[in-house]
């Protein structure tokens, strides 16, 4: 019996709750994990359909029932990467939507 493979990303109870809220308001909602240039090495969040997934990203887990992707240069370089998906406080940078008023999502090394 083969088993599934562990998520590579998960979330704290506050991300998940944020993510909820989230998608109450505005709908279903994805995430990139950003790979550093103008962002920085930060989690964003997109409704579905505003951020094209492309067949170079991969799939890291759902974390909070959405999807959660990197791309595939930045997952073949971290080949043991596992993330927390968590919040904090301060508004978010770049495009990516909030996670709640005054917060944004981060993202923590689980390795």
């Amino acid at each position: 019996m083969e088993t599934a493979p562990q998520p590579r990303v998960l979330a704290t109870p506050e991300a998940v709750d944020a993510i909820d809220e989230l998608v109450e308001a505005r709908g279903p909602v994805l995430f990139f994990q950003s790979a550093g240039c103008c962002e920085g090495s930060i989690p964003m969040c997109f409704g579905v359909g505003e951020f094209v997934i492309s067949s170079h990203d991969v799939l890291l887990g759902t974390p909070g029932g959405c999807p959660f992707y990197i791309d595939v240069r930045q997952c073949d370089a971290l080949p043991d990467l596992r993330l927390l998906l968590d919040v904090s406080e301060g508004e978010p940078e770049g495009f990516s939507l909030p996670a709640g008023r005054g917060r944004h999502f981060v993202t923590r090394d689980l390795v």
